[in-house]
C-alpha cells in the first residue's frame, strides 16, 4: 500500500477504482443505498468535485490547457481541498464515507499521461488510507462500448487526446486507457485491492461488495460508526455533519 497516512477515526473509507466504463459509480451508489438501509450514516464524494477548483478545471479542459502536469496539480489540489473539509471531518463523525475514485486514479491517470510515478505519490501522501479499496476489472472493449452507448462522444481528456496517441479518438481512448489498465494491474498486489469481476451481472458484483464489507468492517458497522434512523435526513456543514 503507498504511503497513506492511517485511519484513527471511527469512520470507515471505502473507495472504488477502474478505468471509464467499469461500472463502479453504479455498484458504489447501491452500496451506499444498501448501507443507508442499515440506518448507518454514509457520506459520498466523487473525483474532481471540488467548489475550490471546479471552475479552474472546467475552464482549463473547455480551452485544452492542461499539460499533463498541471493537470495532476489541479486534481491534487481538488482531492486536498475535499479531504480536509469533508472527508476527514466525515470520517472523523464515524460515518462510513463511499468515495467513487480516490488517489489510486491520480496513480493511474497520471503516470499514463507521462508524469514521474514517484512524484505523483508523494502528492498524496496527506491522504487517508482507505478501509477497503475496491477495484472493477472490465476489458476496453467492454468499457468503450458501455460508454458510447451512453452518450454521443468520448470527452478530449478522457479519451487522450492531449497526448497526440491518435488522430482517431476512439483510437485514443483506446491506447490511453489500456496505459491507466496497466497501471492499475500492476498496482493490484500491491495496494491490495478486491478485485470484482466488472463483466458479471450488476447483482453479482454486488452481492461480492456486500461480502467483503461484512468480512472487513462487519463489526465495525454494528459498534463503531455513526447511526442515523432511515428517513431521517443529514447532511454538511462547515466542519461537522448535521443531523
Amino acid at each position: 500500500m503507498p504511503q497513506f497516512l492511517p485511519n484513527r477515526y471511527r469512520g470507515k473509507l471505502i473507495i472504488v477504482e477502474g478505468i471509464d466504463g467499469s461500472g463502479k459509480s453504479t455498484q458504489l451508489a447501491l452500496l451506499s443505498q444498501w448501507l443507508r438501509s442499515q440506518e448507518i450514516a454514509v457520506a459520498f464524494s466523487e473525483w474532481n468535485s471540488s467548489e475550490l477548483v471546479r471552475g479552474t478545471t472546467k475552464l482549463g479542459k473547455k480551452k485544452q490547457m492542461f499539460t499533463p502536469t498541471t493537470f495532476s496539480l489541479i486534481h491534487a489540489t481538488d482531492f486536498a481541498d475535499r479531504s480536509e473539509r469533508y472527508l476527514v471531518p466525515m470520517l472523523k463523525a464515524g460515518a462510513v464515507v463511499c468515495a467513487d475514485r480516490y488517489a489510486f486514479t491520480a496513480f493511474a491517470r497520471d503516470v499514463a499521461r507521462g508524469v514521474s510515478r514517484r512524484w505523483v505519490r508523494n502528492l498524496y501522501r496527506f491522504a487517508v488510507r482507505p478501509s477497503i479499496a475496491f477495484y472493477f476489472r472490465v476489458p476496453l472493449n467492454v468499457a468503450l462500448d458501455r460508454i458510447l452507448g451512453g452518450r454521443a462522444a468520448l470527452k478530449y481528456y478522457e479519451a487522450g487526446m492531449d497526448l497526440g496517441l491518435s488522430r482517431d479518438v476512439e483510437e485514443s481512448f483506446r491506447v490511453f486507457q489500456s496505459r491507466i489498465l496497466d497501471e492499475y494491474e500492476a498496482m493490484a498486489q500491491e495496494v491490495g485491492f478486491h478485485v470484482i469481476d466488472a463483466t458479471g451481472s450488476i447483482e453479482e458484483q454486488q452481492q461480492q461488495m456486500r461480502k467483503v464489507v461484512h468480512k472487513q468492517i462487519g463489526e465495525s458497522l454494528k459498534d463503531d460508526v455513526l447511526r442515523v434512523p432511515v428517513g431521517r435526513e443529514y447532511g454538511f456543514q462547515g466542519t461537522a455533519p448535521v443531523l
